[in-house]
């Protein structure tokens, strides 16, 4: 019977080339295995979307552009959904992520030992993180219009948005799972990061929205991206871009500290 190492060890005839698909495909199965990721996200969020549509109704508030210092006048329950799908997705892709870079670590350090390339393993990982953000991002931009049906083009902003805070919170997941030592810390700073970074980008309630000390959480970028294109037809791509860089930020601090974490200390 042959190990793991050796199931996903590159035969003769691929050599090096043969690697990359094999650990990409590794890393997604890892990351796609989780039932209970899966159960959150085909029922949770819609469930979530239904009890924060509910409570916010058609209350009017003003959310503030800050690329242009606009002051909208917007619907609540449709901000509200917005910032709904920001939180759901934050929870989900960077649980999904941690938990399968947490579980997989020790073996993809058995993968180097037995001949893999760090840089392989870390582009299949970036890549998986990639599709997996992206394609939770789809779904719960898509269960959006169970409730609220905008336009195309803002549709397509609100995808965006969950696209780009799906990539950050997966990568901050991948950070996590190669740098905290216990489950409990990861899921804790995950579903309490994600809640309180989200919850504060909505006027309805939180004193604290529309201040600029929200600049500085991950989701201000993706959130100003999809009101503005949402409620006012302005494309604050620049914002977009500061959600990406987070994104980036993330990853880059994961990946290096994944690097040094599966090195062959033999060599």
């Amino acid at each position: 019977m042959s190990t793991p190492e050796q199931a996903a060890r590159p035969g003769p005839r691929y050599g090096q080339y043969g690697q990359f698909p094999t650990a990409l495909r590794f890393s997604v199965r890892d990351q796609t295995r989780n039932r209970l990721a899966g159960l959150l996200l085909v029922l949770f969020v819609p469930v979530w979307y239904l009890v924060m549509d509910a409570m916010a109704g058609g209350q009017p508030l003003d959310f503030k552009l800050y690329a242009t210092g606009e002051v909208l006048h917007v619907d609540g329950g449709h901000l509200t959904l917005i910032t709904a799908g920001l939180n759901c997705v934050t929870m989900i892709a960077g649980f999904v992520v941690f938990d399968a870079v947490r579980r997989s670590l020790a073996f993809d350090r058995r993968l180097v030992f037995a001949g893999y390339r760090q840089s392989t393993l870390i582009g299949a990982k970036t890549l998986a993180v990639a599709a997996v953000a992206t394609g939770i991002a789809l779904y719960t931009a898509l269960a959006v219009l169970f409730f609220w049906r905008p336009a195309a083009g803002a549709w397509f902003a609100v995808l965006a948005a969950f696209t780009v805070i799906a990539l950050a919170y997966g990568g901050l997941g991948l950070l996590l799972g190669v740098l905290v030592k216990r489950d409990l810390e990861g899921f804790f700073l995950i579903i309490m990061g994600g809640l309180m970074d989200t919850f504060l980008q909505n006027p309805l309630g939180n004193p604290l929205a529309n201040k600029p000390v929200l600049q500085w959480f991950p989701s201000f970028g993706p959130m100003q991206f999809a009101a503005g294109d949402g409620f006012a037809d302005t494309a604050l791509w620049g914002h977009l871009g500061l959600g990406l860089a987070w994104a980036a930020g993330f990853s880059v601090v994961g990946l290096v500290i994944f690097r040094f974490r599966t090195r062959d200390r033999t060599r």
